[in-house]
């Protein structure tokens, strides 16, 4: 029997329920779902609060790996090391181009382009399976009740 079933995105997929296999106490319900079409704007919308979480996740692992770099003397040897092999009276801080400043500007702008991408990408391939499921049918899936 084959009943259309209602999402609250409005979506629709078509359900088969059989028995399972077994009969007894602990056997449960098959559903056989079809997942026909995707809702586009609660993918952009998902899609958003992941890429802000990501984003936000991003920008302070930099800063705690910067941190950890700055408390290990990285920057200092690495500028100390330049230093020797520039020729003398020539002055050079490594902290001018990765100061913390710059490094956590520089990431917050890439986790904000990231935001954007990942949002509208998320987006066009939920277009995209719209498409395609509706030359293929979607994706079977097979439901169990335990």
């Amino acid at each position: 029997m084959r009943e259309p079933v209602r999402t609250s995105g409005g979506s629709a997929s078509s359900a088969v329920s059989a028995p399972a296999a077994g009969s007894g106490t602990g056997s449960g319900r098959q559903a056989k779902l079809r997942v026909q079409r995707v809702d586009p704007l609660s993918v952009l919308k998902l899609a958003f609060l992941l890429s802000v979480a990501a984003g936000i996740a991003g920008v302070v692992l930099i800063a705690v790996l910067w941190m950890i770099l700055n408390g290990m003397g990285v920057f200092s040897s690495i500028n100390e090391m330049v230093l020797g092999l520039l020729p003398q009276g020539k002055e050079f801080d490594l902290m001018d181009y990765v100061g913390f400043s710059r490094v956590l500007s520089l990431s917050i702008v890439i986790s904000f382009i990231n935001i954007l991408l990942l949002t509208a990408l998320a987006t066009l391939a939920a277009f995209l399976y719209n498409i395609c499921a509706g030359l293929v049918g979607g994706v079977r899936q097979t439901l169990t009740d335990d």
